[in-house]
């Protein structure tokens, strides 16, 4: 079998498997939904299988393009990296980076450090999506992620570039009505705001204090995914709530919020975290650079 996929064939595919979609894929490419098939078609043809289950409502992969994809992605990587080695005299990383983080902290503390870096960079091309749950990497073509807490996977690089706790707060009105806990047992009582986000554990919180490692169990009527959501509600008066420091200074300056507890806190450090797969490649380095530094001089240094 002669198989000769063009690159930008592979490329393409690999898109529509992240959007499971003809119809995303285009407008994130800025082809027509037409030209995104015809692609399709002749990277199946050059491989002479069939890469895709498309419906009116659903795309899936075969098993043939399983494989196909795995492959793909890193042959793009590699070519990718190929530019940046044959590049790296001029000391300028370009091509397309895609980065992932969490909304609260993405929108409030990364956004303005890209768009320094993408000033300094004009010749990088910059994706960002803030997504509040789990992320795969490799399954979801990331090349970057800019992650608040633990980082559990092994298969990753990651580096530490800025330092980062949660803490409890709530309003003023919510503790002269509810009562100001003294010990860690009487958040038992309490109501709770919980947040289903990325590495916490939903309903429970794991603490460092006095003693060391504590846990506890909270509860409460509220509970969301979005940390934004979450300060509110505290702000309002509905609960404690455990957020990174950085997320509430501005409110417990202001008297919005009180600090609750404040012995215990937990450890959430923000890590650049990308595929090992990565490690030479030069648009990564210098953002990961720029963003160690960026949080340093913003008073979060590692």
């Amino acid at each position: 079998m002669n198989i000769k996929p063009q690159l930008e064939d592979l490329r393409v595919f690999c898109v529509v498997v992240r959007n499971r979609s003809f119809a995303a894929t285009a407008r994130e490419l800025g082809l027509s939904k037409a030209a995104v098939s015809k692609r399709i078609a002749l990277l199946e043809a050059a491989l002479q299988d069939k890469l895709l289950h498309r419906t009116t409502r659903s795309l899936s992969l075969t098993p043939q393009g399983e494989i196909v994809h795995s492959w793909a992605q890193r042959i793009l990587e590699d070519v990718d990296l190929m530019g940046e080695a044959l590049s790296h005299e001029k000391a300028t990383p370009g091509g397309l980076l895609r980065i992932c983080s969490s909304t609260g902290f993405g929108r409030n503390r990364l956004a303005p450090a890209l768009s320094e870096f993408a000033r300094r960079h004009p010749q990088l091309e910059i994706q960002v999506e803030l997504l509040d749950r789990a992320v795969d990497l490799l399954e979801e073509g990331f090349q970057l992620d800019i992650r608040v807490g633990h980082v559990h996977e092994g298969t990753v690089i990651k580096r530490r570039i800025a330092k980062n706790r949660r803490v409890m707060c709530a309003a003023p009105a919510y503790l002269a009505e509810a009562g100001t806990p003294l010990v860690l047992d009487d958040l038992k009582r309490h109501r709770c705001i919980a947040i289903r986000e990325r590495d916490q554990d939903f309903g429970r919180w794991d603490l460092t204090g006095p003693d060391g490692l504590a846990s506890v169990k909270v509860s409460g009527p509220l509970s969301a995914n979005n940390g934004e959501i979450v300060r509110q509600w505290a702000i309002d008066g509905h609960g404690i709530i455990l957020r990174s420091g950085w997320d509430v200074e501005r409110e417990i300056a202001a008297g919005l919020l009180v600090p609750v507890l404040p012995a215990y806190y937990q450890p959430a450090d923000v890590w650049a975290v990308y595929p090992s797969r990565l490690s030479a490649s030069a648009k990564v380095k210098a953002c990961v650079e720029f963003l160690a530094d960026w949080f340093a001089r913003a008073g979060m240094a590692a």
